[in-house]
């Protein structure tokens, strides 16, 4: 059974920030293939040039923006770049971050800072920047925060993803409040262990089947699976659903 929705998103403007792999490529193509112009965004921009030829090999229209989520200059101008070339913008999906496998006892003050910085701050910048776009052309929109199962619950060795994602969950509540009146909504996805490029060896070691055992679909997820999550949330259905974390981890959180 397919994970996606049949959602129409045609004439829809969004923003994917991370696309440069994994689970942010993976939703700016989702968003495309549903008719939305997408801007994917990251520091990679050649890796952004082959998604952008993806997009249009299936007649998608996306545009490669250069974006360091913790420069505020280099948000300013994604979002703005995004909105001159595609039209005011409706979707934000806020990606882009970081992670790092260290003990607490010996995390120094730049591995913490880069961690946050990315995850939190960047998130913070994003979203407001998108929010004031929102508010100055008065249209509303919708934007979806990545989050993680380890901002709702704790690990080991990953102390300040822990933190940050924690704070996402959290950012994602107070802008909802804060912004609902603006018709604005937001809302995170919460994602537990989804195969990557980047994971996949780790997933498929020993330690990734120690937490197998604890996932009761006895399985990871696929990318596919965050497919629903995010058109739910994105489109015209989801019209009532603001400040929500939809967790989508295979109900590994539901015995922790």
């Amino acid at each position: 059974m397919s994970g996606r929705l049949s959602v129409d998103l045609t004439g829809h403007a969004a923003v994917v920030t991370g696309a440069s792999s994994g689970i942010g490529r993976h939703m700016a193509l989702t968003l495309a293939r549903a008719g939305a112009k997408v801007a994917v965004a990251a520091r990679r921009v050649e890796a952004l040039q082959e998604l952008v030829a993806e997009i249009a090999a299936f007649d998608g229209r996306a545009m490669a923006v250069a974006l360091d989520v913790t420069d505020a200059d280099s948000v300013r101008n994604c979002i703005d770049t995004a909105e001159t070339e595609l039209g005011a913008l409706s979707i934000v999906v806020n990606n882009a971050g970081v992670a790092g496998r260290q003990v607490a006892l010996e995390t120094d003050e730049a591995d913490w800072d880069r961690v946050i910085d990315t995850n939190l701050k960047g998130v913070w910048l994003v979203a407001q920047e998108a929010g004031r776009h929102m508010v100055r052309l008065g249209h509303g929109g919708t934007i979806v925060n990545i989050a993680s199962i380890l901002g709702l619950v704790g690990a080991s060795e990953v102390a300040s993803y822990c933190a940050s994602k924690a704070a996402v969950v959290n950012l994602t509540r107070a802008l909802a409040v804060e912004w609902a009146p603006h018709e604005i909504r937001v809302n995170a996805i919460a994602p537990g262990y989804v195969v990557t490029d980047l994971n996949r060896q780790f997933l498929e070691g020993p330690g990734g089947a120690a937490i197998l055992k604890r996932v009761p679909q006895r399985r990871f997820g696929s990318l596919e699976d965050l497919d629903g999550p995010l058109l739910l949330l994105v489109s015209e259905s989801a019209r009532y659903i603001t400040g929500s974390v939809l967790v989508v981890d295979g109900g590994h959180t539901a015995v922790l």
